[in-house]
């Protein structure tokens, strides 16, 4: 968004997102990131936004047969796990961020990582990888910080001035991490609101 002027979006928990165009490899660096966040004692949830339909129940499940013939939500559970399955309607309002956030156990996570709504002002880490993009589109892609406010960092594979943003490196997951640890103390009970 050009001149991205909008409130930073507040949440009950600290919200990072990590926001880069199709194939930079943001799963990459977060597969690599949650096992450090673990070994930190840190609880964090995933928030992943896809653009695409998908399905995680199988045809033939009780649950999925439910679901399919009319049950707006769906909860599994077992003794390891559970999952909450809402349909939306195609011409219905589709819940943004704040009430995804609010969908979360709160209680139980001490960070939330965002994958995806890289358009919405909340804090992220911006990535960036020169070595993939070069032969494809990616590398003509603007990079986003310069209009966008809440980006924080940059991670990247390459020297890119980032002015008075750190510059990160997108290949050694435990510097991001580092910096994470860094904001999250910065975050204490600052930028805080309850979810209704």
């Amino acid at each position: 968004m050009a001149g991205q002027e909008e409130i930073p979006q507040t949440f009950d928990k600290p919200v990072l997102g990590f926001a880069a165009y199709s194939g930079t490899g943001k799963t990459t660096l977060l597969v690599k990131l949650l096992p450090l966040m673990k070994l930190q004692g840190l609880r964090v949830a995933m928030i992943k936004q896809t653009h695409h339909d998908f399905e995680i129940d199988k045809p033939g499940k009780d649950s999925y047969e439910l679901r399919k013939a009319g049950a707006d939500q769906v909860l599994l559970a077992s003794d390891r796990r559970s999952a909450l399955i809402t349909e939306y309607e195609e011409d219905s309002a589709k819940p943004g961020l704040p009430e995804l956030v609010c969908e979360l156990d709160l209680d139980n996570i001490d960070l939330v990582l965002v994958e995806g709504f890289k358009h919405l002002p909340f804090a992220k880490i911006e990535l960036h990888r020169i070595s993939q993009a070069q032969g494809n589109k990616l590398y003509d892609r603007e990079l986003m910080f310069p209009h966008d406010k809440s980006v924080i960092a940059v991670a990247a594979d390459a020297d890119i001035d980032t002015g008075d943003l750190p510059l990160l490196n997108i290949n050694q997951a435990e510097e991001v991490a580092g910096f994470i640890n860094r904001w999250l103390n910065l975050q204490g009970k600052n930028n805080v609101k309850r979810c209704t």
